[in-house]
């Protein structure tokens, strides 16, 4: 239920790999997580698809020096730089690394196969030229902090008074796995992150389980549509702002590198 996207793992791990603070097995390892295989189509000099490895290898080559996420929504292209066509395919996928040193974008192609319980997932990175631009809307860590505790603050309020703020044994589940996960040390960020980032991150993934439970729990007590429409209209601006803090979160290692 935690919402940690291919793009945050990509870009963590790489940037920990171009930094050389871990190996490309461990990195690749860590990239993958629990789907099958990822490769990178469209990488220049590369006829076809390569695995995670030899692409790492070869965009540090072609001047990556870092790696950006992005995590686009309608009306709201967080981390993106353009041009139109990436814009695009990026806002589809929900999500893009943005490469530092280099005109390079990457969306992933997710494909799933298999029956329930026993599903195969491939990824297949789609690079695509970018223009190097500022990234759209990223805030940097200490907005993204505060902007997260103010809008849960303010959301809260609204949600337990409609009764949807997250009860019952889904939502007590689905906080008993996140506590669990927590405590077993899950390393959250790759090596090279500053601890206030990993804070961020963890607080964010927080944020996003609880509006995650908020709408899964159906209606709750908000059972009128102008009640409905309360909800929605409070949750609305707390996905942003979580997804503002997930970007400046998997970001703070390239800017932390560059103001040196």
């Amino acid at each position: 239920m935690l919402f940690e996207p291919r793009s945050g793992r990509l870009a963590a791990w790489g940037n920990a790999l171009l930094a050389g603070l871990v190996s490309p097995d461990e990195a690749v390892l860590s990239i993958v997580g629990e789907d099958a295989v990822h490769r990178v189509a469209g990488l220049p000099g590369e006829s076809g698809p390569v695995g995670l490895t030899l692409a790492l290898g070869r965009m540090r080559a072609l001047g990556v020096s870092g790696l950006r996420v992005a995590l686009p929504a309608p009306g709201h292209p967080l981390g993106l730089s353009g041009p139109p066509e990436f814009n695009a395919r990026a806002l589809d996928a929900e999500e893009a690394v943005v490469a530092v040193g280099a005109a390079l974008g990457l969306v992933p192609e997710v494909t799933e196969a298999g029956p329930a319980g026993d599903v195969h997932v491939e990824v297949v990175w789609h690079v695509l030229p970018v223009r190097e631009a500022p990234p759209a809307d990223v805030p940097s860590l200490g907005e993204a902090e505060r902007e997260l505790a103010e809008a849960l603050r303010e959301a809260m309020v609204v949600l337990t008074r409609l009764d949807v703020a997250g009860s019952g044994p889904v939502a007590e589940a689905a906080l008993s796995a996140y506590r669990a996960r927590a405590e077993a040390g899950r390393e959250v960020l790759a090596p090279g992150y500053p601890p206030r980032a990993v804070r961020v991150l963890s607080l964010a993934q927080r944020v996003d389980l609880m509006v995650s439970l908020a709408y899964e729990n159906g209606h709750g007590g908000a059972v009128a549509a102008s009640e409905i429409a309360a909800r929605a209209e409070a949750l609305r601006p707390v996905e942003r702002v979580a997804r503002r803090a997930l970007v400046a979160a998997y970001n703070a290692a390239v800017e932390e590198r560059e103001r040196g």
